[in-house]
């Protein structure tokens, strides 16, 4: 196809394939948003066990020490 022809394109056509390509992108996102939630709980519930370990291993202290406080 040369330059000089002009490409037409059914503007219908054109109106559902966008609607569909937003819809799909509507949906990744909130399964992405989703996934976030998820690795945000579980990254808080990491931190929350590394500080209780790091609380409970105090440097130069065991857990048998600390146990019978």
């Amino acid at each position: 196809m040369t330059a000089d022809v002009p490409e037409t394109v059914d503007q219908e056509k054109l109106l559902k394939d966008f609607k569909d390509r937003l819809q799909k992108m509507v949906e990744e996102n909130q399964q992405m948003a989703q996934q976030i939630r998820k690795n945000e709980q579980q990254a808080l519930k990491l931190q929350g066990a590394i500080e209780t370990l790091e609380y409970i291993l105090k440097p130069n202290e065991t857990v048998d020490e600390v146990s019978a406080e």
